[in-house]
């Protein structure tokens, strides 16, 4: 655990592999005494489980030749005993190491959706959230081989077996060496598929990623798909990526399949010649029946462990190559690994500038060159231009979402690039033109940047954004259950609902990405009322369709193709007759 912490620090240059060694030292070594504990519980179940093969011998050559029913009833009485002994001691081991494995893969979990959190907003662009919920739930789940019955099991099996092997060697030296022989050839085997399984557990788990991410996506859209009578399409993806997964578990059954039919091959040529020698013996009268029986019982204690430390070993290979994937994502730079954001925002005035600030999501296509533009705090700056001008693009760069490839922005006359940005994020406030809901209430969604909110606070957000319009005309009022993305809920109820939410967090800045485009006429002017309470004294930027909601603004900026082509309030913009005039006189013709 304290190792994914560490690595967290680390760049993503290299992709990690997750020795055993490293996972001992990360994972186990801290929970030693639990271990400890398993260890010794595996070990005394071993030792209760050698009884009945030890006692059988006691059976067939004293007791029953003698005739010794006091003999008898001793024994069986020690045979008891020692099986009440296995049975508490394997539920013991089980119920304290699986509730421990457990434990930690909800640690590990938690870890990693942290991580996942403080990752750049391009880290989300270019990832499916379907494909990020596999690696956060799924990848970790192996873990459970490594702290819970899995590796003591592995340990307690190599105890047993070499106990085994030294009673063996007593009983009858030669028998037991005919055995290890084949044994030994089947570990070589067992060691060469665990290294050939590795990589295709950890490709597994990037595919099944990959087709959760998929179907998530699929299941979201639902409606499209179904409006576009695209079932046929999607099931065909869908049916591509299980077949791809298929083909990569068909690989690891292979591996496993000659394992297993090795060691049944192997085992049965043991068992075939202990059977020849040791009735050569038994006929020769050097070994006696009740030897025979022990001899070949203990021998099951020992083939028995080995055989099952190949299945233990895939378990702790498939666990070994989820880690591989959870310390990749671990490694990854977060938003906060930049040393240079060194500067703790307690308060702001909200003034906004920025200088030559030019950017590009790839090298070769730049986006916005050489902006230059002042906001002053309390002012209102609307965004307007064609699609793709890079409008969203300076949203995103003023909400630190992304970050400039040169120049300057500013906040209250401080770089926002060595601005910490939990420290300038909590003064910010974000309205999108399709705005996320969390499913719940809509109590739930309101309270959402600021939870603990009093009754009178959230009142005040609700009636400010219009939301009691609507939400007086349900049973349940705020309580109502919107559904997922708040599906229930129209175009115009959401966008409510979610300047309310913003009005709660009462942020100094505030960027809104066309908030009335999905509203009717009576709604839009409801929230035009409601954006007005909202944007009152704040530093705002807008990002405008309908120009007739912006007449307002202090300054309108008119992007197209990266630039600033003119810049103006309402009436100088029009009184210039350019592009701005342009926009607006054929957005009133329509």
């Amino acid at each position: 655990m304290q190792h994914f912490k560490e690595s967290s620090k680390k760049t993503n240059r290299s992709k990690p592999k997750v020795t055993m060694a490293k996972a001992f030292k990360t994972i186990i070594w801290p929970r030693r005494k639990l271990v400890f504990i398993g260890l010794l519980l595996i070990i005394i179940r071993s030792l209760a489980g050698f009884v009945l093969p030890l006692q059988s011998k006691v059976l067939l050559d004293e007791v029953v030749p003698n005739k010794d029913l006091s003999g008898l009833y001793s024994l069986l009485a020690i045979v008891i005993t020692a099986l009440i002994v296995q049975s508490l001691s394997s539920f013991l081991l089980t119920r304290i190491l699986s509730v421990q494995a457990q434990y930690l893969i909800s640690e590990l979990r938690i870890q990693v959706q942290q991580k996942v959190l403080s990752l750049p907003i391009g880290f989300f662009d270019n990832t499916k959230s379907g494909a990020l919920v596999s690696r956060i739930m799924s990848d970790v789940e192996g873990v459970r081989n490594l702290i819970g019955t899995g590796f003591v099991q592995l340990i307690g099996g190599m105890f047993t077996a070499i106990l085994s092997f030294v009673i063996l060697i007593n009983i009858n030296a030669w028998m037991t060496l005919f055995v290890f022989a084949p044994l030994s050839v089947f570990a070589v085997i067992a060691l060469k598929a665990f290294k050939y399984i590795r990589p295709i557990f950890k490709k597994r788990g990037k595919i099944n990623a990959e087709v959760k991410g998929r179907l998530t996506e699929t299941l979201a859209g639902v409606r499209v798909i179904k409006a576009f009578n695209a079932e046929k399409q999607e099931h065909r993806v869908f049916e591509k990526g299980v077949d791809k997964l298929f083909q990569n578990v068909k690989k690891s059954l292979t591996a496993t399949a000659l394992m297993t039919s090795s060691s049944t091959l192997l085992i049965g040529v043991a068992t075939t010649g202990i059977m020849g020698i040791s009735g050569y013996y038994m006929i020769d009268g050097s070994m006696t029946s009740g030897e025979f029986l022990k001899f070949t019982l203990i021998l099951g204690f020992m083939i028995a462990p080995i055989v099952q430390m190949s299945n233990i070993g895939s378990q702790l290979t498939e666990a070994l190559a989820g880690l591989d994937r959870t310390e990749e994502l671990m490694n990854m730079a977060t938003e906060d690994d930049n040393k240079d954001r060194t500067v703790h925002l307690k308060s702001i005035k909200g003034d906004i500038v920025f200088k030559d600030v030019s950017f590009a999501y790839d090298a070769d296509k730049p986006v916005l060159h050489d902006i230059n533009f002042n906001v002053p705090a309390g002012s209102v700056t609307a965004l307007v231009g064609s699609s793709g001008s890079g409008k969203s693009t300076i949203a995103g760069l003023s909400a630190t979402f992304l970050t400039p490839n040169s120049g300057l922005i500013t906040v209250d006359n401080q770089d926002l690039s060595k601005i910490k940005l939990s420290s300038y994020r909590k003064h910010l406030g974000v309205v999108l033109q399709d705005e996320f809901l969390f499913e719940g209430s809509i109590r739930d969604n309101i309270l959402f940047p600021r939870p603990n909110a009093t009754e009178a606070e959230l009142m005040a957000a609700v009636k400010a954004a219009y939301v009691n319009e609507f939400t007086d005309r349900f049973d349940d009022g705020l309580d109502t259950l919107i559904g997922e993305r708040g599906v229930k809920l129209s175009g115009g109820q959401r966008q409510r609902l979610a300047i309310a939410r913003a009005i709660l967090a009462d942020p100094k800045i505030i960027i809104l990405d066309e908030a009335t485009s999905s509203l009717d006429t009576e709604s839009e002017a409801l929230i035009q009322k409601s954006l007005n309470k909202l944007i009152k004294n704040r530093t705002t930027i807008v990002i405008a369709h309908r120009l007739s909601t912006i007449k307002k603004a202090d300054q309108i900026l008119v992007i197209e193709s990266g630039r600033i082509l003119e810049r103006g309030n309402h009436e100088q913009l029009i009184a210039k007759a350019g592009r701005y005039y342009d926009l607006y006189t054929y957005q009133a013709k329509i």
